[in-house]
């Protein structure tokens, strides 16, 4: 796990753990960029400040810090967490980093910490996540160890709070919405008896991350509107975010009746009425 020191994120090891020695020849101006994109001094300084929280304390403290207003509706279709049983929360991603932090404040009381996220490595440099996460790089040498990783997931005796689209809300026609979603959360949640709570999440990025999005997911071979992220976590403090949970669905809906990407849309479309 990350240690806390005043610089628990530090761009140029970031760049050495991902490129190894060719991090070298990246040029010094976009190294201090990258730094102020990522806001690292601002990061750094609410790492330090909430070094003594981790887990569902520690989310809380960053709605707190992002100054976000909740407003969640259908609270009472949570399932008691006292019934015995174990479940698949599932949302969709407008904005990439409050929609993870707040959702997982939400689940983390109810359920007294019992949850894990399944989320990409680099968050893994936040010490105060760390103990609620999965890692997954899908692009590094990790990939192999993808399905084990699910697999360790949904066997525990955790809820798994999933973001089936993989990445967050892109823009297309005027309509802010996830790519489709991938099918694994069904196959999972099937294969161990887990029924699936769909929960929507308000809220949009800036129009310059959504064309940045679309530039990038269609000429480019990697993320690079990625690297906004936490640009755009700081365009969006202060705001009010409402998020809507929906009643369980039973893990038997899920049957050979549509394929499993088929049901994965239907769960998507489910979480979009609500």
């Amino acid at each position: 796990m990350a240690q806390i020191s005043e610089k628990t994120i530090d761009i140029e090891s970031i760049l050495r753990g991902k490129l190894g020695a060719k991090s070298k020849w990246v040029p010094g101006f976009l190294v201090g960029w990258l730094k102020r994109i990522a806001h690292q001094d601002e990061v750094n300084a609410f790492l330090w400040e909430s070094r003594d929280k981790t887990g569902t304390e520690w989310l809380e403290e960053c709605v707190r810090y992002l100054k976000m207003t909740l407003v969640v509706k259908g609270r009472e279709n949570l399932p008691d967490p006292n019934d015995g049983r174990v479940y698949t929360f599932v949302s969709n991603h407008p904005l990439g980093g409050e929609d993870g932090v707040a959702l997982g404040a939400i689940i983390g009381r109810h359920y007294d910490s019992r949850f894990r996220y399944l989320v990409n490595d680099l968050l893994m440099n936040l010490p105060g996540l760390a103990p609620l996460c999965i890692p997954i790089n899908k692009t590094g040498r990790q990939s192999r160890n993808f399905p084990a990783m699910v697999k360790a997931g949904f066997e525990s005796q955790n809820h798994m709070l999933m973001y089936p689209a993989g990445i967050c809300s892109r823009k297309r026609n005027g309509v802010i919405r996830d790519i489709p979603w991938s099918k694994t959360f069904i196959q999972k949640s099937v294969e161990y008896h887990r029924d699936v709570v769909p929960i929507h999440f308000s809220g949009e990025n800036s129009k310059f991350f959504y064309r940045l999005a679309n530039f990038s997911d269609r000429f480019l071979p990697f993320n690079l509107a990625m690297l906004f992220l936490v640009d755009e976590m700081y365009k969006n403090v202060g705001k009010t975010f409402e998020v809507k949970i929906g009643k369980p669905i039973p893990w038997q809906t899920f049957d050979k009746s549509k394929t499993p990407m088929e049901w994965a849309k239907f769960v998507q479309d489910q979480v979009y009425n609500l």
